[in-house]
């Protein structure tokens, strides 16, 4: 299970922090200004996925770049056409000729992807980050991430630049009932990642899983854990959706990208009564992202991405985009 939020209000720079529970690890969409965010939490992401890099979206990268050096870390960033370029400049812009001398090592995967094709290149903080794997290629099929826990997808979208829209899913969530843990004197614990992990890659009913705490352990079989305190259901999943214009095509992938969406993060920079001004903005009005979501049967929907000039009245947006949610505009 995962929890999702804003980093910053509606009007702030885009971005949505996904904190996944029981597991110190998160997930990052979009790097817009990240200083609301304290070191230890920065520190949990592992992966970043950038709808574009236009300023509001991509100035964050600095932050983090300079909260993760001097650490052991990998962080995976995946980005649209042009986006390997973009991080190199980032890198290029400093001087890095002591970097050798550090204990910790600090390394970057980036990924770029196109429509058919994904580019993946290595970045090492000691090799003052220069490129430290020759480009791989792959076919794209529209899969960004694939964890045993998890999977991320996307669409490209037209922002008049190529803008990517994600969706998170968990493949499945593996419930603990605690009732018959007490029962078999079982303990909660680090042990029950182990459990779900090996649930999750549908490992044989023999394989033994070693439960443990303070005062001992026992090893029991899969099969008998899967059986009596495991509870399969329907995993989450998240949508975000950022800067882009209104069209019937993009509409389309939008929708089937958030389809049944827990909580999906949508843009809605104007009110439908400045459709004009949102279209030569290539952004989406509150009434298009309500019937967005609506259409998305999402379970819920926050808005983000408010333009500055309606500071003081979100509620206008929030109302409009609300009614259309609910199938209630007049």
């Amino acid at each position: 299970m995962f929890n999702a939020h804003l980093i910053n209000d509606p009007y702030g720079d885009p971005g949505v922090y996904v904190e996944f529970k029981f597991r110190r690890e998160a997930l990052l969409f979009d790097l817009g200004d990240l200083h609301v965010l304290p070191p230890r939490k920065l520190l949990k992401i592992n992966h970043i996925f950038v709808s574009h890099t236009h300023m509001d979206h991509f100035i964050g990268f600095d932050h983090l770049l300079r909260v993760c050096l001097g650490r052991d870390k990998r962080l995976s960033l995946f980005g649209p056409p042009g986006f390997i370029g973009n991080v190199e400049s980032k890198l290029g812009a400093y001087t890095w000729n002591l970097v050798e001398n550090y204990t910790n090592d600090f390394l970057l995967s980036v990924t770029e992807v196109h429509p058919d094709e994904s580019m993946t290149r290595e970045y090492r903080c000691q090799d003052a980050f220069r490129p430290v794997t020759p480009m791989v290629r792959k076919d794209f099929s529209g899969i960004f991430l694939d964890e045993p826990f998890f999977f991320v997808k996307g669409e490209f979208l037209r922002h008049k630049v190529p803008s990517l829209a994600f969706a998170l899913e968990e493949k499945m969530s593996v419930n603990i009932k605690k009732s018959e843990l007490v029962e078999m004197g079982l303990p909660v614990g680090p042990w029950l990642m182990e459990l779900k992990g090996r649930i999750l890659r549908n490992e044989t009913d023999e394989t033994p899983v070693r439960a443990w705490w303070k005062e001992g352990e026992i090893v029991l079989s899969l099969g008998e854990l899967r059986e009596r305190v495991v509870k399969l259901t329907r995993g989450q999943k998240m949508a975000y959706v950022a800067d882009t214009g209104y069209s019937e095509e993009d509409a389309g992938r939008i929708v089937d990208l958030a389809r049944g969406a827990d909580i999906l993060f949508i843009e809605a920079c104007f009110l439908d009564a400045d459709a004009e001004r949102a279209a030569e903005k290539h952004h989406l009005t509150a009434l298009q992202a309500g019937r967005l979501a609506r259409r998305a049967e999402a379970k819920r929907m926050i808005l983000f991405h408010f333009s500055p000039k309606y500071q003081g009245c979100g509620h206008l947006l929030e109302e409009e985009a609300t009614r259309a949610f609910e199938g209630s505009e007049t």
